[in-house]
């Protein structure tokens, strides 16, 4: 198993464009705008979870390759549509300007809805390659059913609806938990156990795992909260205390840098706890929450 974050990001990178439908010229604006956002950079952290869950479970990170480039499709469409002026009306992603302020509202409205159905796409081919492989091809749909549930309406839509919908209100920290476990966790949890199912593994494995996704994946958005109130625009690739100019409700709005700070720790130690029992073959899960707590320091 790979146990460098980098090398599963680089695998990522050298193969992300490689899925893109072959668009015809009248369009071409479309992949153009598809492959601006896609290639701007990026952690890739939801691609990395599928191959490296995979590798985990005894499986071979090339198998997972279509479900995480799919994974990163989806992911990227949400960040487009995210800074969209109907939604964060953001003007800077990833250190460049946003899909909208290159291409306009409606062509980045279109390279989102490109992106999200190309990753259908991609999962679909690969399953075809697999219908008389019983066996495989339940891995597979189970993948990409575990990666449409969590981009979904139960799922990351929910959570955007939430975070729009309480705007500019008092939020209890319940419902707080609620928009970031589902716009920010839901994906990351599918992309762990979409990882798991590819790579086989057993029930104990997948329950284990799903703590460790669920934790990091709520770590991961209040280290997001710290950062929007104590990083530079250089660290984020985005303008900072956009969360508090727009009165958007933040764990550290609702409880503080203290005890944000706090949460994310314990979060980390939990997340940990899940998956002490496998020892050093869950070693890249470790630094994954060390990295994830020193981005915030």
């Amino acid at each position: 198993m790979i146990e460098n974050y980098d090398e599963y990001k680089a695998i990522i990178n050298e193969h992300l464009l490689d899925y893109i439908p072959s668009i015809d010229a009248k369009s071409s604006v479309l992949y153009d705008s598809m492959k601006y956002s896609l290639t701007a950079g990026g952690k890739r952290l939801r691609a990395v979870l599928v191959l490296a869950a995979c590798e985990f479970a005894g499986g071979k990170y090339s198998d997972a390759l279509p479900y995480a480039c799919a994974m990163e499709y989806i992911h990227t469409y949400s960040l487009i549509h995210d800074d969209l002026p109907a939604m964060d009306n953001d003007d800077l992603r990833r250190g460049l300007p946003t899909n909208h302020k290159v291409y306009g509202e409606g062509m980045a409205i279109l390279a989102g809805d490109g992106l999200l159905n190309t990753a259908f796409e991609i999962m679909n081919k690969n399953m075809l390659l697999y219908y008389d492989d019983l066996k495989e091809l339940k891995k597979r749909i189970n993948a990409s059913y575990c990666i449409a549930k969590g981009a979904g309406v139960t799922g990351m839509v929910a959570g955007q609806t939430s975070d729009i919908e309480n705007e500019h209100k008092k939020c209890s920290n319940e419902m707080l938990e609620y928009i970031h476990l589902n716009k920010t966790g839901a994906l990351i949890v599918a992309a762990v156990r979409a990882g798991l199912y590819l790579g086989g593994a057993n029930d104990e494995m997948m329950q284990d795992m799903t703590t460790y996704a669920e934790n990091l994946g709520l770590a991961f958005q209040i280290a997001d909260d710290i950062l929007d109130v104590k990083g530079t625009e250089e660290e984020l690739g985005k303008k900072t205390g956009a969360d508090q100019k727009k009165e958007k409700v933040t764990y550290v709005s609702l409880n503080g840098i203290e005890a944000s700070e706090a949460k994310l720790e314990e979060l980390s130690k939990t997340a940990i706890k899940a998956i002490e029992k496998y020892y050093d073959n869950a070693e890249f899960f470790y630094k994954l929450v060390l990295m994830l707590q020193k981005r915030t320091n």
